[in-house]
């Protein structure tokens, strides 16, 4: 089949030029421009697929503390049926775990040492059902919890703040106290530390004191369990089944997500992965833009080829495609030589990010500075597609004023010198 001759035309443009010294510098920025639209595609996505990286990282740790929806009541009292709750709870076909909790403050202390905490009373047998910390603490510590001997799991840099161990003693102050003659003094109670964990998210490992739930009513004075804690098949379905329990569930009960309870957070990483691309979508944009001057310069060194083929029957119209194809030709080679560079980096990273600290002696990621010590990446097929899009449109668009140019050549005073 034979091919137009505005594509013939415009792909030996696009690859020829090297005969003269103006040719061979037409090609040069013509090669430029490539290489400027395949690094802008390239940065995008290793950008973008680390920041997913990190979002799912820090997500998967959050949530390993954090369950995927909570049932509690209004005012932190005890749930007038749990058994009720938890059998309605699991009725939904989305839920795979429950566990009832205890949720309070308190204050911790040891010897001089006090430390604000947020005490969750546990079932020991029913929480790795909701919960991954099973795994994040040393030998399963949360199994050495036992109601009735007041022992205590911590979070590893809670522990170090305090400066305690397996075995120590910490006093736990509840903020109700008893009201006596000398007026209201705090409940206390001394509590062995039984054991640690490490869930790789410095606000829980700092702040969360773990004890069995009968061991929290009797020391703040509850009847049973504030809440139920569930964990989902998916937990991007978290707010729909939220909606759902809130009409299933009897009873006057609050019905919180993991989406809901770290909003800010997930909101702030949006923004910040928003504006990357943005930013980065204009260094796409410089590249593609230089199209312009290459195709403005084309123009110029070809108006006696143009005019030639103007005389001989050629439309504007196809003037016009030689160079639109061109220009095109160009965003598309950097466009995809820019998905194959990015898409390589972005899934061997965990390869050449450790190449790169041995060979520069330094470490990127500082495991007591950030809350991973390896760089992650997530390529995501909503993030690839738009960048490709984006970048085939400012490349064609980019072709627009040159090739138009083109079309409007005399022939006439084209080939007056020739």
């Amino acid at each position: 089949m034979q091919l137009p001759f505005e594509l013939i035309l415009g792909w030996r443009y696009t690859r020829a030029g090297r005969a003269t010294r103006r040719n061979g510098f037409i090609s040069f920025i013509s090669g430029v421009s490539m290489l400027g639209i395949s690094l802008g595609v390239a940065a995008l996505i290793i950008v973008l697929s680390v920041m997913n990286g990190f979002q799912k990282e820090v997500r998967d740790r959050m949530l390993s503390v954090v369950a995927h929806i909570e049932i509690v009541t209004p005012g932190g009292n005890a749930l007038p049926d749990l058994a009720l709750t938890l059998q309605q709870a699991r009725a939904n076909p989305q839920v795979v775990g429950a566990a009832p909790f205890i949720a309070a403050q308190a204050l911790l202390a040891r010897g001089e040492d006090m430390k604000g905490a947020i005490v969750r009373g546990i079932d020991p047998v029913a929480e790795p059902q909701v919960s991954e910390l099973a795994d994040a603490s040393k030998q399963s510590s949360l199994s050495r919890l036992v109601g009735g001997e007041f022992g205590v799991v911590l979070g590893v840099e809670l522990a170090r703040n305090l400066g305690v161990r397996e075995g120590d003693k910490v006093t736990l102050m509840a903020p109700s106290g008893q009201v006596t003659p000398a007026g209201v003094v705090p409940r206390l109670k001394q509590m062995t530390v039984v054991g640690t964990f490490d869930s790789g998210h410095y606000e829980y490992d700092s702040t969360l004191v773990l004890l069995h739930m009968d061991d929290a009513a009797r020391l703040f004075r509850l009847e049973g369990a504030t809440g139920v804690r569930l964990k989902l098949k998916d937990l991007h379905r978290a707010r729909a089944v939220g909606s759902e329990l809130v009409t299933s569930l009897t009873g006057d009960l609050l019905v919180h997500d993991w989406t809901r309870q770290n909003r800010t957070w997930f909101a702030a990483v949006q923004l910040e992965k928003r504006m990357m691309f943005i930013i980065l979508t204009l260094i796409v944009a410089v590249a593609a833009f230089n199209l312009v001057s290459t195709l403005v310069m084309t123009v110029t060194d070809k108006q006696s080829d143009i005019a030639i083929l103007r005389t001989l029957g050629a439309s504007p119209g196809s003037i016009m495609g030689i160079f639109v194809v061109q220009g095109a030709m160009v965003g598309v080679i950097g466009t995809l030589v820019g998905l194959a560079l990015g898409l390589g980096v972005a899934f061997n990273i965990d390869v050449i990010v450790p190449a790169l600290e041995r060979a520069l002696g330094a470490s990127f990621l500082p495991r007591d500075i950030y809350l991973i010590s390896r760089m992650p990446s997530e390529p995501q097929q909503a993030d690839i597609l738009p960048i490709a899009v984006i970048s085939l449109v400012l490349a064609f668009l980019a072709t627009l004023y040159p090739s138009w140019r083109a079309s409007r050549v005399n022939p006439a005073e084209a080939l007056r010198y020739e």
